[in-house]
């Protein structure tokens, strides 16, 4: 025990004790177990994937689920895995093979070029698991899993034939999102909003048989003129009321098209008329469909203009036919005007493009269990932490439209249906021979939804499933939360047919946003995003853990500041150095028994702050206060355990006789037992080190127990009467933080020791005495009787404290310095003072301008008043 280092050294500590860990196997869950259950499935984090500090947030919230539960005496499963990724695996191994190769993906064959996802995913597929492993993660490894496993593969076709046959899968020629770059098909989760700063161009389309008669479009899209095949305005628009029925010529190429009203063109948006183009805009398709409008699709796949009627643009990628498209205009005298427009796109989420409305045949999920899964949310059977994402749930299940679930990659799970002259066929298995697959890939999210579930086999799942909370994103509500919650209900993978026993998990947990002190979303191009590693390389895996918990207050997002990181680092020194404190005592008791010693007050008011901890931390686990629950263990520890508690015992241990120093001491060992506990899932390295080198139990602290509302009453019965002792030792701490405050008004130094003064209610004990001589760094404290000193002075609970300042400043220096220092403030406040009592100022300045100036005159009459308080303090 005595050879604990001056300070936490956590690199080489937190290698050996995870190595350790692992071959002990204290994570592998046992689906015998005749314990309760415990079960957190691990979002899988993409194969492209590394460490982001959203990981660490996600991933260090489920770890300390998983260790308070160990401790609490569940059997825990944590079980991790990894997301093939399809499109974004994809793009990265096209990526390297065009650098490396030359060559894209289609030149190399798709058996060749999934090879060699294959082989990549072996090389670099797994970096973040072993990242993940460097955090502390205690997941049950031998459980991992991978979305692209043989037999979870096979479980998701079967899923897919499955919901073929109950007529719940269709193929279909819809309006889809495609991305341009990827050539592929996308959801409307993957399609992310971005406000881009655009052009609005105003059209003029003659009217047929009209010479000199126009309808003016608004329009920020001219190159897809070509596709349109008809003009559309609202029936109750009285401006155009007499077009409709008649029809318009196309600017190009030239032809004649219908003007239609339909009620769901918007009369206040440009001129009120929009041009329809069936094959590229939702609500034109909509239109086109309800007025029979022919569909012309003008995109080739990869964005670029299919128009061999008009060579000025065809072959142009869409961007640069949008320029050619307004100069044809223009020089036909048909553009009126060009604006500049702000207004919001869809982009692809992986490939950041603009996205491009178009009809394309796919495969479509109608989603089933869809009032089931309402009910388990709004009967609370699935509680969302925070509250208010049950409303957001709810809206998207009122309005689910049914799954576009066909990809054109290549990577990822391949579509169940074989072809062979016309005809198909949904099996698993081919058919026989001249049947060829469907070439197209599924959605990842449709392999992911099953995620709950298919990566248990039936023990584990008979055990464990439903799991007991998801932690994961908000982005994510639709994409995997609610797919999974319809997925567990129409598979019933459950060992009841009830609505509880088949609903994936019991709880969700959204995790806030990260972003950097100015408020900024965390992206590489800001720069302005930390790497993990770096940070657990310079504070360690607790440090880093338990200062990022420490500022992700539930459901709202967190401002970052690497100051924070580094006070949870020194949060594990100051555990560290009390502890190396103790041990200059002796061995530590490790079932050590404070109500059966004399204990001071000091002793019993930190043990009636352990009881309150406890009790206040069930409170905050059970709403899922995370950084509330980090709050608190922080502010007992530092403040509670270490400034006062332990100040105090070193007073009452150096007292040569002392009769409470058994007490304080079997008081120490006591709390420190279960301070190590409950610090253990936050910050698993520095506790199980010091858990082991101070011998306070079994050779891991991982199952030793968990100190719960129940244990937190037994110590309060425990401590009995003795508990009114405490209000002296509150007092004299509070007197001692008063005294502090004091000193470093005048500028004293905290090293410095000086001699107060006190007027006291009640005399003090020696002991006592002494106790706030160390606390306040004092010199002496010299009692008063009679009148009281002229000398700075604070109330307290003990009464009256003073600071006389003779001889430890010069009092006129003083004196002139906080003068002058008083009349800089009243000059700024009188400056701030003529502003707002100006009328022309005060008419001209904005509201917040004002309401700023108001505030900084308080601030300044307080500082004023502060000062004179000091002044007044300076009369000897």
């Amino acid at each position: 025990m005595s050879d604990l280092s001056r300070a936490y050294e956590p690199k080489a500590i937190a290698e050996s004790l995870y190595a350790r860990w692992l071959k002990d196997q204290n994570y592998r869950a046992d689906a015998s177990s005749s314990k309760p259950a415990f079960s957190i499935v691990m979002p899988p984090p993409n194969i492209t994937g590394v460490l982001t500090l959203g990981h660490v947030l996600n991933n260090a919230i489920q770890d300390i689920l998983s260790r308070k539960a160990r401790l609490e005496g569940y059997e825990v499963l944590w079980l991790p895995g990894t997301d093939h990724a399809g499109l974004a695996t994809e793009m990265v191994v096209e990526r390297s093979l065009r650098r490396q190769r030359g060559i894209g993906r289609k030149e190399l064959g798709r058996e060749e070029f999934l090879q060699l996802v294959r082989e990549w995913r072996e090389t670099h597929g797994r970096i973040i698991v072993e990242q993940l492993k460097k955090l502390g993660s205690s997941a049950d490894w031998s459980r991992e899993r991978f979305t692209m496993d043989t037999d979870y593969s096979r479980a998701v076709q079967r899923v897919f034939v499955q919901l073929y046959q109950k007529g719940l899968i269709y193929r279909g020629r819809r309006m889809v999102n495609w991305c341009p770059s990827s050539l592929t098909a996308l959801s409307d989760e993957e399609v992310l909003p971005r406000e881009e700063q655009s052009s609005l161009y105003f059209v003029r389309y003659p009217i047929e048989g009209e010479p000199g008669s126009f309808l003016t479009v608004t329009t920020t899209r001219p190159e897809t003129i070509p596709g349109d095949t008809g003009l559309a305005v609202h029936p109750e628009d009285d401006r155009y009321r007499k077009w409709v029925g008649r029809r318009a010529i196309r600017p190009f190429p030239h032809g004649s098209i219908p003007i239609l009203a339909d009620s769901a063109i918007d009369p206040a948006f440009g001129t009120g008329v929009l041009k329809i183009t069936p094959a590229h805009d939702k609500l034109d398709f909509e239109i086109g469909q309800r007025h029979d409008l022919p569909i012309v699709d003008i995109l080739h796949p990869d964005g670029r203009i299919h128009c061999p009627a008009l060579p000025e643009l065809d072959g142009l990628d869409r961007f640069e036919a949008r320029k050619k498209a307004a100069s044809l205009l223009e020089k036909e005298g048909l553009l009126a005007k060009v604006e500049p427009y702000l207004h919001t796109v869809g982009v692809s989420e992986r490939a950041n493009v603009p996205v491009e409305p178009r009809l394309s045949e796919q495969w479509f999920l109608r989603y089933p269990k869809i009032e089931e899964a309402l009910r388990v949310v709004r009967e609370r059977r699935i509680r969302f932490f925070p509250e208010h994402w049950e409303k957001v749930y709810e809206h998207w299940i009122e309005n689910i439209q049914d799954w576009c679930i066909s990809r054109q990659v290549w990577w990822g799970h391949r579509i169940p249906v074989w072809w062979k002259e016309g005809s198909h066929r949904c099996q698993v298995e081919s058919p026989g021979p001249g049947w060829v697959q469907d070439p197209d890939t599924l959605d990842t999210w449709f392999s992911s939804w099953l995620w709950a579930f298919e990566s248990m086999d039936p023990a584990t799942r008979q055990k464990f499933y439903p799991t007991s909370v998801l932690v994961t994103g908000p982005d994510i509500i639709f994409l995997w939360v609610a797919r999974m919650i319809i997925a567990g209900l129409e598979f019933r993978p459950g060992h009841g047919p009830s609505l509880e026993d088949n609903i994936p998990f019991r709880a969700v947990y959204f995790t806030g946003l990260i972003r950097d002190h100015l408020g900024r979303k965390m992206t590489k191009s800001l720069g302005n995003s930390p790497d993990p590693l770096t940070l657990i390389e310079k504070y360690g895996a607790d440090g880093l853990r338990f200062g990022l918990l420490r500022i992700a207050p539930q459901g709202q997002d967190i401002r970052f500041d690497e100051k924070q990181i580094e006070e949870g680092r020194n949060f594990c020194n100051k555990l560290w150095n009390a502890c190396r404190f103790r041990v200059r005592f002796g061995p530590l008791s490790a079932d050590a028994r404070p109500w059966d010693h004399p204990l001071s007050p000091f002793a019993v008011e930190m043990l009636s702050g352990l009881s309150q901890t406890g009790s206040r931390l069930e409170t905050a686990f059970a709403a899922h206060e995370f950084s509330e629950a980090a709050g608190l263990l922080y502010s007992f520890v530092w403040n509670d355990f270490c400034a006062c508690f332990l100040e105090a015992a070193k007073v009452d241990l150096a007292q040569e006789g002392s009769s409470t120093a058994s007490g304080t001491l079997a008081s120490f060992d006591y709390a420190l037992s279960w301070i190590l506990r409950l610090l253990h899932p936050f910050c698993p390295f520095v506790t199980e080190e010091l858990w082991n080198r101070l011998e306070l139990g079994p050779s891991t602290i991982q199952f030793a127990g968990w100190f719960d509302a129940a244990e937190a009453r037994k110590l309060d019965e425990r401590l009995g009467d003795r508990k009114k002792t405490a209000s002296q030792a509150r007092a004299i701490f509070q007197a001692a933080e008063r005294g502090r405050h004091l000193r470093s008004t005048y500028g004293i130094p905290s090293n410095q020791k000086v001699p107060f003064l006190l007027r006291a209610e009640e005399p003090l004990a020696m002991a006592e005495r002494n106790v706030l001589s160390a606390l306040a760094k004092a010199s002496e404290i010299t009692d008063v009787v009679g009148p009281p000193p002229k000398a700075p002075m604070v109330l307290t609970a003990l009464g009256e404290l003073y600071l006389p300042l003779e001889g430890l400043l010069d009092l006129e220096v003083e004196r002139k310095r906080l003068t002058a220092e008083k009349e800089k403030l009243a000059l700024n406040w009188k400056a701030i003072q003529e502003r707002l009592q100006n009328p022309v100022v005060s008419a001209r300045a904005p509201a917040e301008k004002l309401e700023a100036w108001r505030e900084q005159a308080l601030q300044l009459e307080a500082a004023m008043q502060r000062l004179e308080d000091q002044l007044r303090g300076l009369v000897q």
